[in-house]
């Protein structure tokens, strides 16, 4: 899935010279595959997180739910706990695990996944090259997510224009959520599996637009499947031309698909209640702020980690295509069953949270990105830096001068704003005379671990990245890498971490 830039210290000024290898310098310097070691535990680490995270996404949609409650009441009264009562609560299919997957959902899932690539083949879009290979090539990729986003956006707004909360889109989703999760877990195996098996046909020297990541080539086939044995795996499709997975996983079926979730959960509130509150209203805004924001930027993903380091199998696979859409969207969906109203002192504090992390994540990425483009922009030609042997610039001043990843904290307190709205989280379901009401009660405050999970676990996420940031540059950059580190002392909070 795409994340803030991390790499976001240097300032290199792109190289001239695209067949340079061996001498190359700056961010173009190619890594060593033999330095690489285990990550995420080895082995071992990458099958529980493999089987874990599935596991996790049923969980949530489970235990928070629009039958029983949030969370299921079972889980609040362990003396009185029976499984066959907790399955009626959390709503568990009549036939089983055979009722998680639908032939019809999967299908209409992967008639959406059509229109993506259609969209990008056909639309027009921004001609970008990426960066140098080791074979001295490079790839060119075709950018236009952020037209494709809102054109599939804007068919669904006339469609709500239309039919109201009813619009079949929303209907779809919301009542085919645990089918539509199946199917994108199934479909996030499958090309985990696909680009696993055909990196094996790559052969040096044959395919100079072909490579095998670093760390993906390890030899342990589970730890090689789950990172990723090749770098940016592509497939030509007829009519459709030539289709970057890793791209295009990364920027179009789940990052529209988590809006498309969001605007799934508003209207089902509206549906239910006759209402919208200003809490889900927020959180969407926000979110769709966020998506189109780095699809508008969609080529600078080509600095990420996830396209420069990383290969491409199930973790990213999942990332993008699971992880993304359906537990960032927690909080929309926790407040399609419970709306909650913030009142006008509540939404601003929560707008000015957002405003606060987006400033700092937006900020630091653009002083970044004008340095590196053109050092002697008068908005950054003022700003000291270290320049390493390899000849790349490390940025001491400004921004980066505060803390080697300091988007990293904008980016974090951004999610903050997505959790805030949903208050001292928790409800239950209770029928009283045939009426259903949904209250706080004894759930009040249990419902915090699945609405300020994101919060959480994105906390977590940056700094394992940020460690990985820190491994790779100072593979990269040696001993300058540790002046660096004298130089600015912070990782990601000044003063605290």
């Amino acid at each position: 899935m795409a994340q803030p830039d991390p790499n976001p210290i240097t300032g290199d000024v792109p190289r001239q010279n695209p067949k340079l290898r061996a001498g190359v310098k700056g961010d173009d310097a190619i890594e060593d595959p033999a330095r690489h070691g285990y990550e995420f535990g080895g082995p071992i680490g990458v099958a529980a997180i493999t089987f874990g995270l599935p596991l996790v996404c049923y969980l949530t949609a489970f235990l928070c739910n629009d039958i029983s409650g949030c969370p299921a009441p079972s889980l609040l009264h362990p003396s009185a706990f029976t499984l066959d009562k907790l399955k009626l609560e959390i709503g568990w299919p009549t036939d089983g695990v055979l009722g998680l997957a639908s032939y019809r959902v999967t299908g209409w899932l992967l008639g959406y996944y059509l229109l993506s690539l259609v969209l990008q083949a056909f639309l027009p879009g921004e001609e970008v090259v990426g960066g140098l290979l080791q074979s001295g090539a490079r790839l060119e990729y075709k950018f236009n997510a952020f037209y494709s986003a809102t054109l599939t956006v804007a068919v669904a707004v006339a469609g709500t224009v239309a039919q109201g909360p009813d619009f079949v889109l929303w209907t779809f989703i919301y009542d085919n959520y645990l089918q539509l999760l199946t199917a994108s877990i199934g479909i996030s195996y499958a090309i985990a599996f696909f680009v696993y098996i055909r990196s094996f046909s790559f052969t040096t020297g044959k395919d100079r637009l072909r490579e095998l990541a670093a760390g993906g080539d390890s030899g342990n086939k589970i730890y090689d499947w789950f990172i990723g044995r090749e770098l940016n795996p592509r497939v030509a499709l007829p009519i459709l031309g030539t289709v970057d997975l890793k791209v295009f996983c990364e920027l179009r079926p789940g990052m529209l698909g988590w809006v498309l979730l969001d605007l799934a959960f508003v209207a089902h509130q509206y549906k239910t209640y006759g209402y919208v509150t200003d809490s889900i209203l927020l959180i969407t805004i926000f979110q769709s702020i966020y998506v189109f924001d780095a699809l508008w930027m969609e080529p600078a993903i080509l600095t990420t980690m996830d396209v420069t380091t990383d290969g491409f199998g199930f973790m990213l696979s999942f990332g993008d295509l699971v992880w993304v859409p359906f537990i960032y969207s927690l909080q929309t969906k926790y407040l399609s069953v419970y709306p909650l109203q913030l009142g006008l002192s509540g939404t601003l504090s929560v707008i000015i949270v957002q405003g606060i992390g987006y400033f700092i994540f937006r900020a630091a990425n653009n002083q970044k990105n004008r340095f590196r483009t053109n050092p002697k922009d008068p908005r950054v030609s003022h700003l000291r830096y270290i320049e390493t042997k390899s000849g790349s610039k490390l940025l001491v001043t400004g921004w980066w001068g505060t803390a080697r990843h300091i988007n990293y904290l904008g980016d974090w307190i951004m999610g903050w704003a997505y959790c805030l709205p949903t208050g001292v989280a928790g409800y239950a379901i209770k029928y009283v005379a045939g009426e259903r009401n949904v209250v706080q009660g004894n759930a009040r405050g249990w419902g915090m671990i699945i609405t300020y999970f994101y919060m959480v676990y994105f906390a977590i996420l940056l700094i394992h990245r940020e460690m990985r940031d820190e491994e790779k540059c100072e593979r990269k950059y040696g001993g300058d890498w540790k002046e660096y580190q004298k130089r600015v002392r912070w990782r990601i909070l000044p003063g605290v971490y």
